[in-house]
């Protein structure tokens, strides 16, 4: 990944799917006026930043560990000059 976040165009233009849902949910999602576009891409939107956040971990697991080493053996530039 190349970005620092996970990113989607939030103006893109929508698109109409079928989906399958059990029908007591549906009805009690109804009762409560439940957006359910609305509900799904917010559902998807917190899905796919975990999955970016677990994918952009896994490919600099190798980095992280390196400095976290680094760091355990030299500490950091300012361990001298910190008064806490």
């Amino acid at each position: 990944m190349t970005t620092k976040e996970f990113q989607y165009e939030e103006t893109a233009r929508r698109k109409a799917v079928n989906l399958t849902v059990n029908q007591d949910l549906l009805a009690s999602a109804r009762q409560y006026k439940l957006n359910l576009s609305k509900l799904l891409e917010d559902s998807l939107i917190t899905e796919l930043k975990k999955r970016w956040q677990d994918d952009w971990l896994d490919e600099n697991k190798a980095a992280i560990s390196a400095y976290n080493k680094r760091i355990a053996k030299h500490g950091v530039f300012s361990d001298a000059i910190r008064r806490f």
